[in-house]
C-alpha cells in the first residue's frame, strides 16, 4: 500500500477554528500559538490536522473573511518554519454539519442541493488558490458524512471537487472519507480516486463505548458508564446496542473475540484491501480516547491501534491536542503523556 508521505504521525488542533466554545478574538489569538506548534514538533510529529468551520473563513453570503483565513496562514507558516506539514480539514460546510450538538440540523440536504454543492466547490477553489502552492499543505474535503444513504451523491461531489481543485493545485494531496461518520467500514464504498494524489480516510474510535464513555453529546450514552480496556468483545457489543448503529456499529459481526491488535487488524482489513486495489494511501484522520476513561487503559488502546497503523503504514492524527474532552496536553494525561507520545 502506498504511503501518505509526510502525514504519518500527527495531532488535531480541534477547538481552535472549529467547534469553538469561545468565539472571541482573544480565543482565536491564544488557543493555538506558535509555541504550541513548536511543542508538537518537539514531540517528533510530522503534521497537524487543522479543523476549520466554514463560518470563520467565509460569511453567510460566501465572501471570504480575511481575519479567519489569517489564522490558517499563521499556522501554515509556523509549521513550515519547523518542517511540519498541515492537513486543512473543512470540519463544517455551509449547509452541512456532522455535529450532534447542532440540533435539528438536516444531515442529507447538502447532498441533494446543487446550490450548496456549488458553494462548497467555490470555497475549495478559494482555499486551493491560497494554499495549493504550499507543498506541505494537504486538503481534507469534509470531516464526517453522517448518513449512509448518500454514498453515490457524496462520491459525485468528491469527484467534482477534486476536479475543481486540480485546475488550481494539481499536486496537492486530497483526503476523502466515507459515510457513517467516516467509519472505517465505509472506505470500500468510496469511488476509485481520480488521480494518484487522493487519499482514503477514516476515523476510528472503536469500541465507541470505551473511547466515548460518559460523552454527553453521544445520544444514548449513559452518563455513569465505566468501561475498561481491554475487555471481551461481546461485552462491548452488548453495551453498543444502546447507541446508534451508524455511529457504533463497526464492531458488530466481528469474529475476533479478544481486544488487541488482532481486533484492529480485522476491523481495518476491508479498508486496507480497498486502498490497495485502488492504489490509494490510507489515513486515519481522528482516533483517541476520552478523558473519562482510565489513563492506563487509554494507553493500552493506543498501543494496540498504533501497532496496526505502523504495520500497514497508515498515517494518522490523534484527536485531540488540547481540550475537547480528549486533550493530549491536558491534566488527565499528565501521568502517561511521555509514554503516549511515543506511540503517536
Amino acid at each position: 500500500m502506498r504511503i501518505f508521505s509526510g502525514f504519518q504521525h500527527g495531532v488535531n488542533l480541534g477547538g481552535w477554528l472549529s467547534q469553538c466554545v469561545d468565539t472571541t478574538e482573544a480565543h482565536f489569538n491564544t488557543f493555538i500559538t506558535e509555541a504550541d506548534i513548536e511543542r508538537i514538533a518537539g514531540m517528533g510529529l510530522d503534521h497537524v490536522r487543522l479543523p476549520v468551520d466554514y463560518n470563520w473563513i467565509e460569511d453567510e453570503d460566501g465572501a471570504p473573511i480575511e481575519a479567519g483565513l489569517a489564522h490558517i496562514d499563521d499556522c501554515v507558516a509556523w509549521c513550515e518554519k519547523r518542517g511540519m506539514n498541515l492537513l486543512l480539514d473543512l470540519h463544517k460546510a455551509f449547509g452541512y454539519t456532522f455535529d450532534p450538538l447542532d440540533v435539528n440540523a438536516d444531515r442529507e440536504i447538502f447532498f441533494h442541493d446543487e446550490a450548496l454543492q456549488a458553494r462548497f466547490i467555490t470555497l475549495w477553489r478559494r482555499l486551493a488558490r491560497r494554499y495549493g502552492s504550499h507543498a506541505g499543505v494537504a486538503f481534507d474535503l469534509l470531516n464526517e458524512v453522517v448518513s449512509p444513504k448518500v454514498v453515490d451523491e457524496w462520491n459525485s461531489i468528491i469527484d467534482r471537487t477534486v476536479a475543481a481543485i486540480r485546475e488550481i493545485a494539481p499536486e496537492t494531496w486530497i483526503v476523502v472519507g466515507g459515510v457513517c461518520y467516516n467509519n472505517v467500514k465505509s472506505v470500500p464504498l468510496l469511488a476509485p480516486p481520480r488521480d494518484s494524489r487522493v487519499v482514503y480516510n477514516f476515523h476510528c474510535y472503536e469500541p465507541m463505548v470505551f473511547t466515548h464513555q460518559k460523552a454527553y453529546w453521544v445520544e444514548g450514552m449513559p452518563s455513569d458508564l465505566n468501561v475498561s480496556y481491554p475487555d471481551d468483545l461481546a461485552h462491548y457489543q452488548a453495551l453498543s446496542e444502546q447507541l446508534s448503529f451508524d455511529l457504533a456499529g463497526a464492531i458488530a459481526g466481528q469474529k475476533v473475540t479478544a481486544l488487541g491488535p488482532d481486533f484492529f487488524e480485522a476491523l481495518f482489513a476491508p479498508a486496507i484491501r480497498a486502498a490497495e486495489e485502488n492504489d490509494a494511501p490510507l489515513y486515519c484522520g481522528e482516533y483517541g480516547v476520552i478523558d473519562q476513561a482510565p489513563a492506563e487503559d487509554a494507553l493500552r488502546w493506543q498501543a494496540d491501534i498504533g501497532e496496526v497503523f505502523n504495520r500497514h503504514g497508515i498515517g494518522r492524527a490523534l484527536w485531540n491536542y488540547k481540550n475537547k474532552d480528549f486533550g493530549l496536553v491536558d491534566a488527565h494525561y499528565d501521568g502517561i503523556r511521555d509514554r503516549l507520545v511515543k506511540l503517536l
